[in-house]
């Protein structure tokens, strides 16, 4: 018997871990991977750390949470400034008056908050139905055909007059020069990568690997007085009212015999005939000075069963049928969810270390 099994070696389980056995608790964690540290893992390729699921920026402006991260890895200065490429127009992220200024001449936050309202105008929409009409009442029409038109519709796979208007509420827009991508007081990306912090996150746990919580829970029966589940609620709970819809992710990744590949971590890519939405270069992460270069580019995909679910579909369809096994999870004393899967939210990272820490604070404190 263990105190607790946890199921998912990502950031959520193994922050509970850690505190759990700080605390003189036993763990046992499985993961179906063959790897821990989950969507964060990296693995080095030829000197150069590969973020194999993708770009991870640690950003927050929770001072605990930064100074708790950073007992477990020594973070560099990288500020996330990605660039968007349309046709073979190139333009800063977020939008700020780089933008404005690449794309329109302007050159005074004046010039350009003009341009923006006569675009806002001639667009017509007063109370926005969806997110095309969405991003046209807040941005205008050039900044929504060439930088979110193309891009959105490939990462949910529909046109943006199928998606809800809530799905960009708002859309920041900076009349600075300012390419800092997140406005959080404390980032940076751990030197050596994430995979590490996970590994010392997990001394003194017992880990397995390649290990499906479904097989095993049947083989292993009642193992641990408590479960931490990290996995999607609606499998846990056999898809008994349906399955929750998620957007799923593919990556090629490659390795050049060149020092510099694009100049920048990442490339977004906003045209819709274009069937990758970004080219991540990992080096740039950590500012590298290596020979070689590794790319990867990433690829939207419609999510099935047995694919990794990457981002739950939060509208209105899937919020309610998630309340569903929200109120069962609820019930299950024996049961802690967590982690994107487990509460079927986007979290970034600083939230899920967050969430884990509020989680330990209630079930060991008291």
């Amino acid at each position: 018997m263990y105190d607790y099994l946890i199921v998912g070696a990502g950031l959520f389980g193994a922050v509970f871990a850690h505190e759990a056995v700080a605390w003189g608790k036993t763990c046992l964690v499985i993961d179906k991977r063959p790897h821990i540290a989950g969507n964060i893992y990296t693995e080095n390729i030829n000197g150069v750390n590969v973020h194999r699921y993708g770009a991870h920026i640690f950003h927050t402006n929770d001072k605990t949470v930064w100074e708790y991260v950073n007992r477990f890895a020594e973070f560099n200065n990288y500020i996330n400034a990605p660039v968007a490429r349309y046709k073979d127009e190139l333009y800063n992220l977020p939008f700020n008056m780089n933008t404005f200024s690449k794309m329109w001449g302007v050159k005074t936050p004046a010039e350009a908050m003009t341009v923006i309202e006569k675009q806002r105008a001639e667009a017509g929409v007063t109370e926005p139905k969806n997110l095309e009409e969405q991003a046209l009442f807040l941005a205008g029409r050039d900044i929504y055909e060439k930088l979110i038109k193309g891009y959105t519709e490939k990462q949910w796979g529909v046109d943006c007059t199928e998606l809800p208007a809530f799905v960009i509420k708002r859309l920041p827009l900076r009349f600075i020069y300012d390419n800092n991508y997140f406005n959080d007081r404390y980032q940076g990306v751990p030197m050596g990568g994430y995979t590490q912090i996970v590994e010392k996150l997990l001394s003194g746990s017992e880990v397995r690997l390649n290990t499906d919580y479904a097989d095993f829970s049947k083989k292993n029966g009642r193992i641990a007085e408590k479960i931490v589940y990290t996995g999607t609620i609606d499998e846990f709970f056999g898809y008994c009212y349906g399955a929750l819809e998620y957007r799923s992710l593919r990556f090629e990744t490659e390795e050049f015999a060149e020092e510099n590949y694009q100049g920048v971590a990442v490339v977004n890519y906003t045209e819709r005939s274009v069937p990758y939405t970004r080219v991540i270069e990992h080096k740039h992460f950590e500012f590298g000075r290596q020979a070689n270069t590794v790319v990867t580019r990433e690829y939207p995909v419609a999510w099935e069963k047995g694919l990794e679910p990457y981002y739950p579909v939060n509208n209105e369809k899937n919020n309610a049928l998630y309340l569903k096994y929200k109120e069962m999870a609820d019930k299950r004393r024996d049961v802690i969810f967590g982690g994107r899967l487990g509460r079927y939210q986007y979290y970034d990272m600083d939230t899920v270390i967050a969430k884990a820490l509020d989680v330990k604070k209630n079930e060991l404190y008291y």
